[in-house]
């Protein structure tokens, strides 16, 4: 027996992919096959390779019991459009040229339509303290049943309008709501766009003040929560030439940076170098944004300062009570 677990009918959008997956059980274990037919009328049934179609067909199988088998086309076109068809045979004369097999060959279908993908419009604008997210799909478009808006996996708004153009408003100054939104219009199949609300990076210091002590290691961090992504950080110290900045591996300097957080990791802090102001400083393709962390470098003795100074005022304490018994006139002796 042989069967495709995916549905037997799904729409795409052109750029999307899909996946069918295939399943047959026999004894000896059967062999999967996929199969395509277009819709053109002169077409007919070819098979399908791993690595056809300018390698955007994969296939997967595994023999283990029972046989499965997974197809997957990614960058669809309209031309991906058609029958596509799982065969499932045990017979040891399945692949021969000459000879017909005793058994035929199992067969399981899945339709797939390919449309072609609408063109989506999408802006921004800032005005009075506001920002305004608008989309607006151009024809040809299937029914529209409603709109969502989303800001990853938050849904923001939702409604039941039919119109191609749909909008999202958001209260505030656009470096506080940067980000990738998108407006989500409940169509067959499900079809996006992508709103960009970008800025110059809006660097935040972990904390801006960070305490070490001598010989430690320092550790400074900064974080970029604005889209888009850092491409670059730089670190700087206060007093030297912002012309050049703290080189990476340089002597007690280590930078590890990754997309919107940086981190730098003073090695064998001293007293008299270290100490001071530091400046971290992101830039994506929209500008460039910093932030300041001070370190201060104690010494090593300093943990062992409110440990003499409860020790000297036990001292204290005992030599007053000391004083205070040997003065005290002694009690009269009664008669």
């Amino acid at each position: 027996a042989g069967f495709i677990k995916s549905p037997l009918s799904q729409k795409r959008l052109t750029q999307d992919s899909v996946e069918l997956y295939c399943e047959a059980i026999g004894n000896p274990i059967p062999e999967i096959q996929w199969w395509f037919e277009g819709n053109e009328p002169n077409e007919t049934y070819a098979q399908l390779w791993d690595g056809a179609r300018q390698d955007r067909v994969k296939i997967n199988a595994t023999y283990n019991l029972h046989s499965t088998s997974t197809i997957y086309i990614a960058n669809l076109t309209s031309d991906d459009s058609g029958m596509y068809e799982c065969r499932a045979s045990n017979d040891p004369d399945r692949n021969h040229l000459s000879k017909s097999p005793k058994v035929k060959w199992i067969r399981s279908q899945a339709n797939v339509f390919v449309i072609e993908r609408p063109d989506i419009k999408t802006q921004v604008t800032g005005t009075s303290g506001k920002l305004i997210l608008t989309c607006n799909m151009t024809a040809p478009y299937p029914a529209i049943e409603g709109h969502e808006w989303m800001h990853g996996d938050k849904i923001l708004q939702t409604d039941m309008d039919t119109s191609a153009f749909t909008s999202y408003t958001i209260e505030g100054k656009m470096e506080e709501h940067s980000g990738v939104y998108e407006c989500v219009y409940k169509t067959s199949p499900v079809i996006k766009g992508q709103v960009n609300v970008s800025v110059p990076p809006q660097v935040m210091a972990y904390k801006k003040s960070e305490h070490g002590n001598e010989g430690d290691t320092g550790v400074l961090t900064c974080k970029n929560p604005s889209f888009p992504p850092v491409s670059s950080w730089l670190w700087y110290k206060n007093g030297q030439d912002v012309s050049a900045p703290i080189i990476n591996g340089s002597g007690r300097y280590i930078i590890k940076s990754s997309g919107n957080k940086t981190e730098l990791r003073i090695l064998k802090l001293n007293i008299e170098e270290d100490a001071g102001d530091y400046h971290c400083n992101a830039t994506n393709s929209y500008g460039s944004g910093g932030a300041m962390v001070n370190l201060r470098v104690r010494s090593r003795l300093a943990a062992l300062w409110p440990f003499l100074g409860i020790v000297a005022e036990v001292l204290v304490l005992v030599t007053i009570i000391f004083i205070y018994e040997k003065r005290r006139k002694p009690d009269e002796v009664l008669d």
